[in-house]
């Protein structure tokens, strides 16, 4: 077996950590496979001469060559970034990535590389992920993306996509267990300190960071509920607090959130109970009735369900010390 030709592209702006962090887990594993596997030649590539990363980092480059992996990192998602534009300054990159998968090799987006892969065409009516923060405005911008905001990684027909940053680790893992054996991919994520147990993004999920949905109306349904989270739901005491019917009520808040008041409230409960989880020494038992469960076991199911995780394996990984 030949060596793994794995490209990847640098262009202005990337991540620096998201170029070198791929071909670095890929040496090490090359390490532990010993000589007499076939390990992996890695290139950083790009249509410029110079390059300069985010932050100003400059990167060695090479003029692009074939590979069997092509890897394109992320950029920096800045407020207010005109992303249009970006897009349209980086026309010679994206014309690479589409060059490339006219080959049939393989093209990986990490993080927000997903954009360009986007603009490159790769993702029509294919599955698809990124980082959770932006995973909306992918869908907004590819309608004919099945997006999974979900998902760690995404394979579908040749184009893998992953979710943000540290995701890269988890492509990285599979490529070498596909290259190495499941051994080397083992060892490697022991020796770097890498989880190879992850499967979704959701439990890193943090709703304050993203955009809030509704108009006026359902942000003061939002409110009460907000106000009221331990209370029993009451879809006729809510509806007749604002003078409208609960058929009204439904079809309002549907309309502006895309969602039910009680799915609202699942999640604003679901909310409240990762923050105690995270910051208190409360037991599960107390964080369900804090939140509005008497049954411990069903608050358990609906936490999993929101976050991917039983509510003591979420304290385990995220808790941040009591008070």
């Amino acid at each position: 077996m030949s060596a793994l030709r794995v490209g990847v592209l640098a262009y202005p702006g990337c991540f620096a950590s998201e170029v070198f962090g791929v071909p670095d887990l890929l040496t090490m594993a090359a390490h532990i496979a010993g000589p007499h596997q076939a390990g992996y030649a890695v290139s950083v590539v790009s249509p410029r001469r110079r390059v300069a990363a985010s932050g100003g980092a400059a990167l060695a480059v090479s003029p692009p060559r074939e590979v069997d992996v092509l890897v394109v990192p992320g950029f920096e998602f800045a407020a207010g970034l005109d992303l249009d534009a970006a897009l349209a300054s980086l026309a010679p990159e994206i014309a690479v990535i589409r060059s490339h998968a006219a080959t049939g090799n393989v093209v990986v987006s990490i993080c927000v590389g997903a954009f360009l892969l986007a603009d490159a065409g790769l993702l029509d009516h294919r599955r698809a992920t990124t980082a959770w923060l932006l995973a909306d405005e992918l869908a907004r911008r590819c309608p004919d993306t099945d997006v999974r905001p979900e998902r760690l990684v995404v394979t579908d027909r040749g184009v893998t996509t992953t979710a943000a940053f540290s995701a890269m680790y988890d492509f990285a893992l599979d490529l070498i267990r596909e290259h190495s054996g499941a051994d080397v991919a083992r060892t490697t994520a022991r020796v770097a300190l890498v989880d190879d147990a992850r499967t979704s993004q959701t439990p890193y999920v943090d709703p304050r960071l993203l955009p809030r949905p509704g108009n006026d109306f359902s942000r003061r349904v939002m409110r009460r509920l907000d106000q009221n989270l331990t209370a029993r739901y009451d879809l006729a005491a809510l509806a007749g607090a604002f003078n409208v019917s609960t058929r009204t009520l439904l079809r309002r808040f549907a309309d502006e959130t895309g969602q039910s008041p009680l799915a609202y409230l699942q999640a604003s409960r679901v909310r409240r109970a990762r923050h105690l989880l995270e910051t208190t020494d409360r037991t599960v038992a107390g964080i369900s009735a804090a939140v509005g469960y008497s049954d411990a076991g069903t608050f358990a199911a609906l936490f999993a369900k929101h976050t991917g995780r039983r509510p003591r394996d979420y304290r385990a990984t995220f808790r941040r010390g009591a008070g």
